[in-house]
């Protein structure tokens, strides 16, 4: 039989394996747009932004809907309603991690954030608790950001007021706060060991890099020296990424509204004043500076299609039954994005979270650390580092474009499951 005939043959095998298995799985998937054989619908997804794909496509097949990445089905959740009742409402059920090829690779299922099973719910509880032992939510933690935030200060004066990229220094605050938890001791930013450590965390986050390995693997073993190692990882590398691109993200928000900006400090000059640091307790004061704080969060929908999860048993859900194992796509920006709660969502706008007399709103839709059982574990902390690094910085600085405001691009860089700023320069002129 000559050889091209052979290859026609067994693509044509692929083909019908493929379709078989699309169409033959156990349950009863909800409906979605005819996936080609062996590719999915990966063709049909623009893979640079997913998340508008998703929109797009929800405006055709509803709230619930499949989409197969190569021969793997996935559900994909849009829109408020759907993933409450999913993440909330059923969040034993769809509390599992979905599969990241890469990322499990790298991790080999331990950690806090890409685990499973026993391992996921021991290495969470142990967490929370170290956490808390260590003064997540108390006043000693917030005493450790403060004097990150000082710090922070005093290396910004260094600038002199020049046009600098402020991103490797908001990336230093928080990771020193995750180190000052994990070692009891912070660095300063020019200490070798620390700007080995930075580096070393931002090759993981490019590459996503196997960590070193001391014992047998054992699934019956949740506190093992690999397990903690990858916690210890898993702190770091989302303790340090999500909350300084936020801050980068909400200073260059700043810059391009500048009467927002105003605003804020007005109020920290009000309730504050200047010779003395901000505090949590100041919060409650400042509701306008509170709204800002959720505004930057909810604008830059900083992981526009969460991380992935996947139902953990066979489940019936809108009349559809979902297999155990089944990939679940929770698209946060629907609900971010949501323009029943948040009118004119593509507008920065604070008073997104002001009632009509200038109170604090707050709101279910705000899902910026996601819900349910896997919502993030250092909640707490970044809201706790973001209050108080933003409030510093605009207590002793004075914001600077380097181009006109108006000029300033704030449209999101799509870069894996986070969508980060544009580059740009400012100037911290002291006040």
């Amino acid at each position: 039989m000559d050889l091209p005939v052979v290859l026609v043959l067994c693509l044509c095998c692929l083909l019908l394996i493929s379709l078989w298995k699309q169409s033959s799985g156990k349950g009863k998937l909800p409906p979605g747009p005819t996936p080609l054989p062996i590719l999915g619908n990966i063709l049909q997804l623009d893979v640079k932004d997913i998340s508008k794909s998703v929109s797009n496509l929800s405006k055709v097949y509803g709230p619930v809907f499949t989409l197969y990445f190569g021969m793997n089905p996935l559900v994909v959740l849009h829109g408020y309603e759907a993933v409450k009742e999913a993440l909330i409402d059923l969040g034993e059920e769809f509390s599992g991690r979905g599969s990241c090829p890469v990322i499990q690779r790298a991790s080999k299922g331990y950690g806090v954030i890409f685990s499973n099973g026993k391992i996921w719910k021991e290495t969470r509880r142990f967490s929370l608790m170290t956490l808390r032992d260590f003064g997540m939510g108390k006043r000693s933690m917030e005493d450790r950001v403060q004097q990150e935030a000082c710090c922070l200060v005093e290396e910004l004066r260094k600038t002199d007021g020049l046009p600098c990229d402020p991103t490797f220094i908001l990336g230093c605050a928080p990771c020193n706060v995750i180190c000052s938890i994990i070692f009891q001791n912070r660095f300063d930013y020019k200490d070798q060991i620390f700007l080995d450590l930075m580096e070393r965390l931002n090759e993981n986050a490019r590459i996503l890099g196997s960590p070193w390995i001391q014992e047998k693997h054992n699934q019956e073993l949740e506190y093992t020296v690999e397990n903690l190692a990858h916690t210890v990882l898993d702190l770091f590398a989302a303790g340090t990424e999500t909350t300084s691109t936020t801050l980068r993200y909400g200073l260059l928000l700043l810059l391009k509204h500048p009467e927002i900006t105003a605003k804020v400090q007005e109020e920290i000059d009000r309730v504050i004043g200047r010779h003395r640091s901000p505090c949590m307790q100041d919060k409650s004061h400042m509701p306008y500076t509170d709204a800002v704080v959720h505004e930057i969060q909810r604008y830059i929908d900083l992981v526009p299609t969460n991380l992935p999860h996947e139902v953990t048993c066979d489940i019936k859900f809108r009349n559809y039954l979902i297999p155990k194992g089944t990939g679940i796509l929770t698209s946060l920006t629907s609900v971010l994005y949501d323009d029943k709660e948040f009118p004119n969502p593509e507008v920065f706008d604070p008073g997104h979270f002001l009632d009509e007399s200038g109170n604090f709103r707050k709101s279910d839709h705000f899902m910026a650390f996601s819900t349910g059982k896997r919502i993030c574990v250092g909640e707490g902390l970044a809201r706790m580092e973001l209050f108080l690094f933003l409030t510093t910085i605009l207590q002793n600085f004075t914001l600077k474009s380097v181009v006109d405001p108006k000029d300033l691009d704030t449209t999101p860089v799509v870069n894996g499951l986070l969508s980060v700023p544009p580059f740009y320069q400012l100037c911290f002129i002291p006040v």
